[in-house]
């Protein structure tokens, strides 16, 4: 997937954003961003993402949904190569359907995994991405 940059929206007064740029996005501002399939279906939103603390990469991106008060939601961690930013959206797309998501690897809230080898080789799997 290519990932499309968004064109930088400047205050009024004349001063620069410091938390968006072209090619760069502050953390604050991924989290909560709505997450689309190709056919324009909102499938959540990104509720964190997950960086690998020796590389500094991100790894995972955690799409969230459903669930009530934010109770019995379902997490699910997309590998972040596996998304492209939609300027047009204003979100994340990833290729893959509502129905094939649920499929996916997922956590609950209340018991999120070990993000190890073996799980992050199960993850990467089952988006098609090598590991």
């Amino acid at each position: 997937m290519n990932h499309q940059t968004a064109t930088l929206e400047r205050p009024s007064d004349g001063e620069v954003e410091h938390d968006e740029t072209a090619a760069l996005i502050a953390s604050d501002k991924v989290e909560g961003t709505s997450v689309y399939n190709e056919g324009g279906e909102k499938l959540g939103q990104i509720e964190n993402f997950m960086v690998g603390k020796r590389s500094g990469r991100v790894e995972y991106a955690v799409l969230s949904f459903g669930g009530v008060l934010g109770l019995g939601k379902n997490h699910y961690p997309i590998p972040w190569d596996r998304l492209d930013y939609s300027v047009r959206l204003r979100g994340y797309v990833v290729d893959i359907d509502k129905d094939r998501l649920k499929d996916a690897p997922s956590y609950e809230s209340e018991r999120p995994p070990q993000f190890g080898a073996d799980y992050a080789v199960g993850v990467r799997s089952f988006y098609g991405v090598p590991y």
